[in-house]
This record gives C-alpha cells, structure tokens and sequence, in this order.
C-alpha cells in the first residue's frame, strides 16, 4: 500500500544527510513501527510522507501514486499524531475538534465521544492551554482519528503518559488497525513498539538498520544473552554480553574471571538491547 524506496533529505543544501537511502513498504492493516532515538530521522520520514516537507529525492507512493502528485482530497484519509503537541490553546478541548472535524469533506467522528475515549470528557470545556502534558498528547491523538482515517501516522502517541492512560491509547490504535487502517508509529519507546508493532524498522543516523518483526528480530539477533550485576568499587553496574558474539564472549569470559560478578541471568534480548548491539547507542 504505502512504498518508500532511496529517500534522501538534505535540510542544509550542503550534502549533509538528515535521512539517507530510507527504504521500506508497509502493508495494508499493518502497524510499522520507527523505532530510534531522538533526531535518528524518524519524524523527517513521516513528514516527507504526509508532504510537510518536500520530497528531494527518492519516492514516496501511496498505492501506486506519487506523495508528489496527491491533492487535498489526500488529507481525508489521514490522521497524524505528532509528538509535540500542535493545538489552539485559547480553544478548548472540544472546540479544537469541532474546528478541525469542519476542515475534512469527509464524515467525522462526534467530538465527545472522542474525548471521552481519551478521557479528556471532564476537561471538554477547558481550555487547551491549560491541559497539561499529557492532556495535550491524548488531545492531539484524539484530533488525529477525528475523520476516521484510512491512514494514521502517529509519532511518540503514549509520550508522557502514565501506564494506565498509555494502555487506552495502546488499545484504541489496535482497534483502528482491526478495523482495517494502516498505521506508521515513530518512537524510541522499545514497550509500545514490541507491544503495537507487525514490523519495526530500527532507525540511527538517518539509515535504517534492520527491518523485521519484534520475534524474528529477537531470533536473530538476541539469542545467548547474558545480564550481569559487577560490584565495580561502591556501585553495581549492569552489562549485557551476546554469547554468540566473539567479542562479548571475549568480555563476559574476562568479567567471570574477574570474580566480580554479583548476580548472572540468560534472558530473551529486548528491542532496545538490539538496537545497541546493532548501532552501539541507546534508544533514549
């Protein structure tokens, strides 16, 4: 449904790459997940997808039709999330629905209804700038399904939120990919990822680094691992060493004769060991 292949974008007209050679394909009813750390690219590639930011080379194509030739009849089959919070504060939070459900031509969704999904219902008539973080990001998510979207992009949507809050968010998108709408999560939260996502594409330094689902990445890549608690000094430190790999097997041999080991566990490798084994960074 939604193909991109050799995309490149240079914000400083000099050669300096924000994102470089970004390929993939995400499927009809399929939830692909961004998944990379702060300024990796992930928000460059979805506002070039939704024409925010000019396509500079590559393609971007939707069924078959170029992200360059879609008209506004294009925006009536979107919602977009974005991270940081996009509203008219002096509006409440009913009124940013009511004005932005008036821009569509297509059938919208009732405004309270939504609120109350988000549990913003008690808040409907509060202003937007005095909701807090949180409200904020429930609000904007809320603004992204108001008519009924086909396709949803949806960056960092649970950021901020406490884990109660998270999981409503977390089960309203999985109700919109049962009912058959196409979703791209960007975030550098390895939970949601693994929990949302049919595929997730690892992103650092504009690249893509690997693309598959959570399981297969966790076959492939996170099997014999070991966590290990080391009294260094005063302070217990955590290190994670891949046996199958030469150099940390090297390492965790050197750390067990070392005989500073407190505790020991093999276990499954998350989302976000891989990802530092893979680009030697953190997710954060």
């Amino acid at each position: 449904m939604i193909n991109v292949k050799g995309l490149y974008h240079d914000y400083s007209g000099k050669g300096k790459y924000a994102v470089s050679d970004i390929s993939f394909h995400i499927k009809k009813g399929e939830i692909l997940g961004f998944l990379g750390p702060s300024g990796a690219g992930k928000s460059t590639v979805q506002n070039i997808m939704i024409g925010l930011l000019k396509l500079q080379k590559g393609e971007v194509s939707y069924d078959g039709r170029s992200v360059s030739r879609l008209d506004n009849s294009f925006y009536n089959n979107i919602g977009v999330s974005f991270e940081h919070p996009n509203l008219y504060t002096r509006l409440t939070g009913y009124e940013n629905l009511k004005y932005f459900a008036g821009l569509f031509k297509v059938p919208t969704r009732d405004p309270m209804e939504l609120l109350d999904q988000v549990g913003l219902i008690d808040s409907a008539n509060k202003k937007a700038g005095a909701y807090s973080k949180g409200m904020k990001q429930r609000l904007v998510f809320a603004r992204a399904l108001i008519n009924n979207p086909n396709i949803l992009f949806l960056d960092e949507p649970t950021s901020g939120l406490d884990p109660t809050t998270a999981n409503k968010i977390k089960a309203m998108i999985k109700k919109r990919q049962e009912d058959g709408c196409t979703i791209l999560l960007t975030t550098h939260n390895m939970f949601a990822a693994d929990e949302l996502c049919d595929r997730v594409a690892f992103i650092n330094d504009g690249k893509i680094v690997a693309c598959d689902s959570p399981r297969n990445l966790k076959l492939q890549y996170g099997e014999k691992s070991v966590l290990v608690e080391l009294q260094e000094g005063k302070e217990i430190s955590k290190k994670i060493f891949f046996l199958d790999n030469e150099k940390d097997r090297k390492s965790f041999n050197e750390v067990v004769n070392s005989k500073n080991i407190q505790t020991i566990h093999s276990q499954e490798a998350t989302l976000e060991q891989i990802f530092i084994r893979l680009t030697g960074r953190e997710l954060a």
